[in-house]
């Protein structure tokens, strides 16, 4: 018995329409649990209760002592703020570059940069937020360096 090409294809196009069903039943099986809609919209708020998290904070200090750890921290700041200004969220996005300028080295010159290429309502808020995120920071490492000691006292 020799499979021919009409055969083949018609046993593909049988096995392809099979599956779709499946996959739809399946689907409809799991819409109908009266639980599905309450763990959607709570996984969907713990997702962005983590997603706002994780822009604020910008991820752990770096030791202020390490010059590449600072380094590295500036860098993935700039790249944050510009991804999230890219993406339309101006808040976090400012946010992200304030931290970056709070823990730059040269402060005027990226200002002055950043004042060039951002579009000047967004580098006037930048501006505004500033001393927020500089103080924001200061309390931050503060309390890094508190712990720190008092572990050393252990």
């Amino acid at each position: 018995m020799e499979i021919t090409r009409a055969t083949l294809g018609i046993a593909v196009g049988i096995a392809g329409t099979l599956f779709l069903g499946y996959c739809v039943y399946f689907d409809q099986q799991r819409r109908k649990d009266p639980q599905f809609k309450k763990k959607l919209r709570e996984r969907r708020q713990k997702a962005q209760q983590n997603a706002s998290r994780s822009r604020t904070l910008g991820g752990p200090l770096p030791d202020m002592s390490d010059h590449e750890a600072m380094q590295r921290f500036f860098l993935q700041q700039i790249q944050l703020g510009e991804e999230l200004l890219a993406a339309g969220d101006l808040e976090a996005g400012v946010e992200h570059l304030g931290q970056a300028v709070t823990v730059c080295g040269q402060t005027q010159q990226l200002l002055s940069v950043l004042q060039q290429t951002m579009p000047a309502p967004i580098f006037h808020m930048l501006l505004k937020k500033l001393p927020e995120v500089s103080e924001r920071l200061r309390a931050s490492m503060k309390a890094n360096s508190s712990s720190l000691h008092e572990d050393d006292v252990e």
